[in-house]
């Protein structure tokens, strides 16, 4: 089993790398904003708690987004492994994983960052503005404080990986197919 989290930041490409990767090494891609999305939809009793911090502009817990991933992991239990995106994204979020990994006999085999220059990923979010009819993709103020959000927050999560001799930079400028075969040469290495 090859368990893998993802990280990248806005336009990085991660959830096209993440739908090749999960193909290539047939493992599952738990993406954390589409479980929130289809707890809430579905009116899931986590899926309701989450909304109603949600609804009140407050955070959602890690207890209730980690019970939803728990419950990702669980509904999967012939997997090869898994691709998490978008969590952890704090270092206590990293424990509860790494804790419900250890669980089930398994364990966080690598975090991969998809690295690229904000500049290229500046581009890459107002091209996607053009189509993706997402007001943040269209305002380069807000794609620019995405980004820097993105490494206020992760910089503490690769340095807790990289103690863990579990942290691996994947060049992410090029054609998809080349971050790809980058991605793919590294977790098949694992």
């Amino acid at each position: 089993m090859k368990n893998i989290v993802l990280f990248g930041p806005p336009g990085a490409g991660k959830g096209t790398q993440a739908e090749i990767l999960k193909e290539k090494q047939n493992l599952v891609h738990i993406s954390t904003g589409d479980v929130f999305r289809r707890n809430i939809k579905g009116g899931t009793e986590l899926g309701n708690l989450a909304k109603s911090y949600i609804e009140k502009g407050h955070l959602v817990p890690d207890e209730v987004t980690i019970n939803m991933l728990k419950d990702e992991v669980k509904k999967n239990p012939e997997a090869n492994g898994f691709i998490f995106d978008g969590f952890p994204r704090t270092e206590v979020q990293a424990d509860a994983l790494a804790e419900f990994m250890e669980e089930i006999d398994s364990q966080i085999d690598a975090m991969v960052a998809l690295e690229v220059e904000n500049e290229v990923l500046v581009e890459r979010l107002l091209e996607r503005g053009k189509f993706s009819g997402r007001k943040d993709d269209a305002n380069e103020e807000i794609i620019r404080e995405r980004i820097e959000e993105y490494y206020r927050k992760t910089d503490t999560l690769k340095d807790y990986y990289k103690k863990r001799d579990k942290y691996f930079g994947i060049n992410g400028v090029g054609s998809i197919e080349e971050i790809s075969d980058r991605l793919n040469t590294l977790v098949a290495s694992l």
